[in-house]
């Protein structure tokens, strides 16, 4: 089976499809179809968003389509980005420069006012029709500096108490088993297999 993963953010893609591989045969993202008219995505909610993305692209595709909408809600900034997170600060900005930004922000605000949580949804379509979506979401705060190499995004900057790193200094397997997405593909994958795929 094949499964387009509705995203041009190559880290989210390599995420996902590690996760999922064995339940797919074939996994695309958006960069291997540059002809395909971008969703607006102007949901007020991570799920209006995801569900926007898999009813929009699984239109133009024969086979099944995962939209994800993820990002970082910070408390003290009262949910902010949220649905933002990959835009707020501005266009083709690096990670880095758009956590440096979220930096600027925080600055000087004690560690017990950092807390934030990553929230991801994740719907599954085809054809134009959603078939179901899930959720997930990961605790932590938000460090002064980033720390760690590895992730995307603001990982560098969410730190874990219970694991004492932040998902930038995950490994794979690690931040797959607790982070806000792969808390939802968990949900995902149980739904999946009371699914017969084969008479969508």
């Amino acid at each position: 089976m094949k499964l387009l993963i509705a995203t041009q953010n190559s880290g989210k893609f390599n995420e996902i499809k590690k996760f999922l591989d064995g339940y797919f045969k074939e996994f695309y993202y958006l960069k291997d179809f540059p002809d395909f008219l971008e969703v607006d995505e102007n949901g007020y909610t991570f799920c209006e968003n995801s569900l926007k993305k898999a009813l929009h692209y699984s239109k133009f595709v024969d086979f099944y389509v995962l939209g994800d909408d993820s990002g970082l809600m910070v408390d003290y900034l009262n949910g902010f980005p949220g649905v933002y997170s990959s835009r707020w600060a501005g266009e083709n900005l690096t990670d880095k420069e758009k956590y440096e930004k979220l930096l600027e922000k925080m600055a000087g605000i004690p560690f017990e006012k950092r807390s934030a949580k990553f929230v991801s949804c994740i719907t599954f379509a085809l054809k134009g029709k959603e078939i179901f979506s899930v959720t997930g979401e990961c605790k932590g705060y938000i460090l002064e500096k980033p720390v760690g190499e590895g992730g995307f995004g603001y990982d560098p900057l969410f730190y874990l108490p219970e694991y004492d790193k932040t998902f930038a200094e995950l490994n794979s397997e690690e931040k797959n088993r607790i982070s806000h997405r792969g808390q939802a593909l968990k949900k995902f994958l149980e739904k999946l297999k009371d699914i017969n795929l084969e008479k969508l």
